[in-house]
């Protein structure tokens, strides 16, 4: 995976033998005068050179069959559930990516999918919200933001298949350099690529693959053509570029993560940390079988005293950049429930915690010291 990224294919422009590919910023293409299109181009909104070697190489890391970018990750969530039918049942968990929640329970409802949250770390719980020959796609998010819960993909998926009920998976936090959820199961992986797979802070971009070209998969690749979720030539060479490190930027950015969490588990401020690799038991198995690449880069931190007391803690960092995202080489704190808002069920106490790739002893300080002086206010 090192090389392949790292060599982004090994693809080289045919025309100048430039080892970094060309962007086409061209929006329509010439037509042959047999009136066919020799190039296979008509028009960019349909599809664009650029964007090839990013979907090649994603289907290459994910193992899939095919992949499409997206103009964001949220483009490249809904377009799954768009291709659906009014009426058809859908499962997703409790706790989730707020954006995509208030979506399923807004928009999706409104025109006609009948949406279920379910906490998707237990299983039978999936089993029971199956509503035979109703329910069309099961929808999970693991590690799941921000409490980095995890749902077992392969078992999942092994409710899915009788009743042929599409999974799909949003991996964006796990990244397929620590796991591949279409070879546990799963039908479509999406990743947020403004995350962890861009890496900069400086794109804004979604992607879908899937394990087989299926009627399901012909609708979403309709859907972004027809509703023009496309994203710009630009940005898929900004993304192109940005995932040249995405294998050494997850591994450091874990490593750092896994040191914070251990130490952070410790402090007397801190009531509890949330991080997969602090799990124990079963869920920690589960960890160690579908995340064998790592446990992840973000935690989360409830710390003693409250809501007050959490905000103070992030206003007075120095190296954590109080910041909503994350997955960037910088490291970025936030009080989530601020995010979210009215209805979150995120507690009130808790930072969200994007570790990056700086120095781990630096970042922990910054932490600490931004704790101990949130506590004196």
């Amino acid at each position: 995976m090192a090389t392949l990224t790292a060599q982004a294919l090994g693809l080289v422009d045919s025309q100048t033998r430039s080892v970094v590919l060309p962007i086409y910023p061209a929006t329509t293409y010439l037509r042959d005068t047999d009136n066919q299109y020799c190039s296979g181009h008509v028009y960019s909104r349909d599809d664009n050179p650029t964007y090839k070697p990013v979907e090649s190489l994603l289907c290459k890391l994910e193992k899939g069959e095919d992949a499409l970018l997206f103009g964001s990750g949220m483009a490249a969530a809904v377009a799954v559930f768009q291709a659906l039918r009014p009426g058809d049942h859908v499962i997703a968990p409790k706790v989730m990516y707020w954006s995509l929640r208030n979506w399923l329970l807004g928009f999706a409802t409104d025109w006609g999918l009948q949406v279920s949250l379910v906490d998707c770390t237990d299983t039978e719980a999936v089993a029971r919200a199956i509503i035979p020959n109703k329910t069309r796609l099961v929808w999970l998010e693991t590690p799941a933001n921000p409490m980095w819960t995890l749902s077992d993909i392969g078992a999942i998926s092994q409710l899915c298949k009788p009743h042929q009920i599409t999974l799909a998976v949003d991996s964006t936090c796990a990244t397929p350099v620590l796991s591949q959820p279409l070879t546990l199961g799963a039908d479509i992986v999406m990743h947020s690529a403004t995350k962890y797979l861009n890496g900069h802070s400086d794109v804004i971009a979604g992607a879908l693959i899937t394990a087989q070209d299926t009627p399901l998969w012909q609708r979403i690749r309709t859907i972004r053509r027809a509703g023009g979720a496309v994203m710009s030539p630009f940005d898929a060479s900004q993304l192109s570029r940005g995932m040249r490190t995405l294998v050494i930027r997850v591994q450091q950015a874990c490593r750092n993560a896994v040191a914070i969490a251990e130490a952070l588990q410790q402090h007397p401020l801190v009531t509890h940390v949330h991080y997969p690799g602090l799990l124990s038991g079963e869920a920690l198995a589960l960890a160690q079988r579908q995340m064998p690449g790592g446990y992840g880069a973000m935690l989360s931190v409830q710390v003693r005293g409250g809501e007050a007391a959490a905000i103070a803690t992030a206003a007075h960092t120095k190296l954590w950049k109080r910041a909503t995202s994350l997955g960037g080489v910088e490291s970025l704190i936030e009080h989530r429930a601020s995010i979210e808002g009215q209805g979150t069920p995120v507690p009130n106490d808790l930072l969200r915690l994007s570790t990056g790739i700086e120095d781990a002893d630096e970042l922990l300080a910054d932490f600490i010291q931004a704790l101990e002086a949130g506590h004196d206010v």
